[in-house]
């Protein structure tokens, strides 16, 4: 599926910003950054993660209106998901 080409230049409410998540066992195979990117007016972009049978850990960024993101960082707790932001420049 081919997306439009982006304007570089991005409305003052657009943001990009990076997250790591945490897993718990039980939520190891739930589609939940699926579910994030047509949940919410967002787009994901997994940066990098490391997966074992007792944790999994993802960094990943989100791009689109504040808004969405806190929304969609909302819902991911609200799932078990532990959300910490990952400091400007970590993973570029």
């Amino acid at each position: 599926m081919k997306h439009p080409p982006r304007s570089k230049e991005r409305p003052s409410t657009e943001a990009r910003e990076k997250f790591y998540l945490t897993y718990p066992p039980h939520l190891l195979t739930e589609p939940l950054i699926y579910h994030v990117g047509h949940k919410f007016k967002v787009v994901t972009n997994i940066r990098g993660a490391s997966i074992s049978n007792e944790l999994g850990l993802v960094a990943l960024e989100l791009e689109g209106a504040r808004s969405e993101i806190e929304r969609a960082i909302t819902w991911l707790r609200s799932q078990g998901i532990q959300v910490e932001p990952i400091e400007k420049n970590v993973i570029e």
